[in-house]
């Protein structure tokens, strides 16, 4: 371990003064404590009529002291191996030059060999090592495949989720310097920028992992870092059924709808898994036809081999440049789709998807966020209004009606369990209301000992207006299927 000198420890202040004579008196005063120093923190929150901080003990001074002379000696080897090798020259996915470091590194650790013990030489070298060819402290989370999203609320706080609850991490960055260089090697990998000018970013990882930053001015306590990974094995149907997820009815049901070519929306709130679940529909398009994705940030994976990827890209730092997501909409109408697949609508480019599923190019899809299948009908009609055209409310919602054919909603349930919770079928125009239906569903019954939600699939009895279509593209399904009926019970009882 590291070697730590004992602190004296600080002389007791002196007892705070009797009040005045001239002072009213209270009934059975408290023992006077000692006034600490004037300024202080604990000053300043005892004259707001707060708690006052308690002070650190022994052992968390004596961590804090171990933590400052480590991160000294950290920043001492760095520059050492700066000034020893030119670190510019290096390939960052050369083996033999990841090995080379490695050796310089534990030559120059036995320079601290008073001060380091072995286990601290090989977090040394392992951190310093991971500053050169990686993501500093983040990648030590990065290769835990439990944690599904990494919080980096400024530099020395870092929150994890792991299996749907969030945990604070003992990873910190050595101030904001550092952890500002960590989101500068992220963005410029895929050419994009982050700074004063250009305060927020979207960017991804090599692993399709999602990366927003944000900094000063606009963050006020520090740069702030949100990752929702994506792991190197990716979630399939297979998972979703293991997991409780989804039902093999609803499976086969959404397989056939994607197979005969309906217009699908998949809904759900932030971190419900939308954007995961859309790349499995995509799974179930047949690999002989052409597909154009559009996404801010690439994180589909579609496994067919026709496959043209467009991607978002921001304004340079003179304001111009930009490509939206509505311009590449337009353009992939001009490059002979047969099935357009958006990352995400969320402004006006929602009126050029719906028209270009109105206009010969079935069997697109997009999500959306919205907390259920009747509210995403009305978000869309406030995006369309986002494209400055004034349309009749009536006509507004004959363009969705026709344009969408199913509504898929997933959610993030009580616990961090997600669940397809609703398939909901768009029927048409009833006067000036759109009508739907619900044709499965999942029925949260209650909250178990964990924490966790529990209930019921069920299949809503209904029977779907388009099963002619379906028979007609070669996926004819059983009408018994869809009569109403329980389909998994995950009801506490069940799970005991």
């Amino acid at each position: 371990m590291l070697s730590l000198k004992r602190k004296t420890p600080p002389a007791e202040q002196p007892a705070a003064a009797p009040p005045a004579p001239d002072q009213p008196q209270q009934a059975a005063p408290a023992a006077p404590a000692a006034a600490p120093p004037a300024g202080s923190i604990t000053t300043s929150i005892r004259s707001q009529g707060a708690t006052p901080v308690a002070a650190p003990t022994r052992d968390e001074q004596r961590a804090a002291e171990v933590n400052k002379q480590f991160q000294e000696a950290k920043g001492r080897l760095h520059r050492k191996l700066i000034e020893r090798l030119n670190l510019a020259n290096l390939e960052k996915d050369s083996p033999e030059h990841r090995e080379q470091v490695r050796a310089v590194l534990k030559d120059l650790c036995e320079q601290e060999e008073s001060l380091l013990d072995y286990r601290s030489i090989q977090r040394l070298v392992d951190e310093v090592h991971n500053e050169v060819f990686g993501l500093g402290p983040l990648e030590e989370l990065l290769r835990d495949p439990a944690i599904s999203e990494i919080m980096v609320n400024g530099p020395k706080q870092v929150y994890v989720e792991r299996g749907g609850g969030l945990t604070l991490t003992n990873i910190t960055f050595r101030d904001n310097d550092h952890l500002l260089q960590i989101i500068d090697r992220i963005v410029s990998r895929i050419g994009r920028r982050c700074d004063e000018t250009s305060p927020l970013v979207d960017a991804r990882l090599p692993d399709g992992s999602r990366v927003n930053a944000v900094i000063p001015p606009i963050a006020l306590d520090g740069p702030s870092v949100s990752i929702r990974r994506f792991g190197k094995k990716r979630i399939t149907i297979e998972d979703y059924l293991n997991f409780k997820s989804i039902v093999p009815e609803m499976v086969e049901f959404l397989a056939a709808c994607v197979k005969a070519k309906l217009n699908i929306l998949v809904v759900g709130g932030t971190g419900s898994g939308k954007t995961v679940l859309l790349n499995n529909l995509s799974g179930f398009i047949p690999a002989s036809e052409r597909v154009i994705t559009i996404e801010d940030a690439a994180e589909l994976a579609l496994q067919q081999p026709h496959i043209v990827r467009l991607e978002t890209r921001p304004p340079n730092i003179e304001g111009r440049g930009e490509i939206t997501t509505r311009d590449l909409v337009k353009n992939s109408l001009r490059m002979r789709p047969e099935r357009i697949i958006v990352g995400e609508v969320r402004g006006a480019e929602a009126l050029d998807m719906l028209q270009a599923m109105n206009t010969g190019h079935e069997g697109s899809m997009t999500t959306l966020h919205a907390n259920s299948p009747r509210d995403a009908i009305a978000r869309l009609e406030t995006l369309i209004m986002m494209a400055g055209i004034e349309l009749p409310i009536k006509a507004m919602r004959a363009q969705i009606a026709s344009a969408i054919d199913l509504i898929v909603q997933q959610a993030r349930l009580q616990g961090g369990a997600r669940k397809v919770v609703k398939i909901t079928e768009v029927q048409g125009m009833e006067g000036d209301m759109i009508t739907t239906q619900d044709l499965f569903a999942y029925e949260q019954q209650g909250v178990d000992g964990g924490g966790r939600a529990y209930g019921r699939f069920i299949c809503a009895g209904l029977r779907p207006k388009n099963l002619e279509r379906l028979a007609s593209h070669g996926v004819a399904l059983d009408p018994e299927m869809f009569q109403r009926r329980a389909l998994l019970l995950d009801s506490e009882m069940s799970r005991a």
